[in-house]
C-alpha cells in the first residue's frame, strides 16, 4: 500500500494530507539529488505512488515545480514577518539577516526561486501572488522604520526594491562562493548596515 495513499482510520487521506506528502517527497528529492533530479517518476517513488497520482495531484512537473516556489516564497515571508522587536530599527536590520538565514537553510527552493535551477517556459499567476506576498513583508517593515524615523522614504516600495535587491545580490554571492572573505557572515551584516545608513535621514 502507498504511503501517500493509506487510508487513515476514519477512511480515505484527507486531501490535504496528500498534497502535504507529496510535497514534502518533492522536496525531499529536491534536497537529495539537485534540481536536476526532480522528475514526476522520483517524486512519485519518493513518495510511494503512481506517476499518474501526481498528475491528478499536481497536473505534472509545472504543478510540482508550482508547489515548491509556493513553499519557498511562504517560508521567505514567514521569516521576514518573524520580527516582532519593538525597535524599528533594529527589526529592520534583523529583517535583512532573516533574507540570508532563509537563503542559507533553504538552499534548495533558493535555487529554484531565484537562480532559474528548474528553467520554466510560462508564469504561474499564483506563483506570483505569494512571491508579492513575501515582498510585500518588507514593505511594511520598511513603513515601520520610515513612520520611526529610521529611514528617509518618501515611497516605502521603492525603498524595499533597493533593500530587496542588495541583500539579494549579496546572498546569491555567497552562495555561488564569490565573498571574498573568511567571514561571510560578518560581510554581509556589513552590507546590511550600510543600506540602513544610506537610507537614513539626512
Amino acid at each position: 500500500m502507498s504511503r501517500v495513499g493509506a487510508p487513515t482510520r476514519g477512511g480515505r487521506t484527507p486531501s490535504s494530507e496528500v498534497g502535504r506528502e507529496l510535497l514534502a517527497a518533492a522536496e525531499a528529492v529536491l534536497v537529495r539529488d539537485g534540481p536536476g533530479g526532480l522528475t514526476v517518476r522520483a517524486v512519485a517513488a519518493e513518495a510511494g505512488v503512481a506517476p499518474m497520482g501526481l498528475y491528478s495531484r499536481l497536473g505534472g512537473k509545472d504543478g510540482l515545480v508550482d508547489a515548491l516556489l509556493i513553499t519557498g516564497f511562504d517560508r521567505l515571508r514567514a521569516a521576514i514577518e518573524a520580527g516582532d522587536e519593538p525597535d524599528t530599527a533594529a527589526r529592520l536590520y534583523n529583517c535583512g539577516l532573516r533574507y540570508r538565514d532563509f537563503a542559507l537553510g533553504n538552499r534548495h527552493l533558493h535555487a529554484i526561486m531565484f537562480q532559474d535551477a528548474i528553467p520554466r517556459g510560462r508564469e504561474s499567476a499564483q506563483v506570483g501572488e505569494h512571491a508579492i506576498a513575501a515582498f510585500c513583508a518588507l514593505v511594511r517593515t520598511v513603513e515601520l522604520a520610515a513612520a520611526a524615523g529610521v529611514v528617509a522614504a518618501a515611497d516605502p516600495f521603492q525603498a524595499a526594491r533597493q533593500i530587496w535587491s542588495a541583500v539579494h545580490g549579496a546572498v546569491a554571492s555567497e552562495l555561488r562562493g564569490l565573498v571574498p572573505t573568511p567571514d561571510p557572515e560578518a560581510a554581509y551584516r556589513a552590507v546590511i548596515q550600510a543600506i540602513i545608513s544610506g537610507l537614513a535621514p539626512r
